[in-house]
């Protein structure tokens, strides 16, 4: 089972969701928050070291 998503305006957003559902899928509607939640959990998994910092040395970075 695979998912899409579309970012479009409320209107388009509509079309489509109705299209959606003639066709069969399940659609879920999400707020710009939870999208952009998506998108940065994505973009952290993308870039991910598996490397652990110490607390030290995030508060000396956040400190600057």
């Amino acid at each position: 089972m695979g998912a899409i998503l579309i970012q479009a305006d409320s209107q388009s957003n509509k079309m489509l969701s109705d299209l959606a559902k003639k066709l069969g899928a399940n659609v879920l509607s999400i707020k710009d928050e939870q999208f952009e939640d998506f998108a940065l959990g994505s973009l952290m998994n993308t870039v991910k070291t598996n490397k652990n910092v110490s607390r030290e040395i995030i508060l000396k970075k956040l400190r600057k």
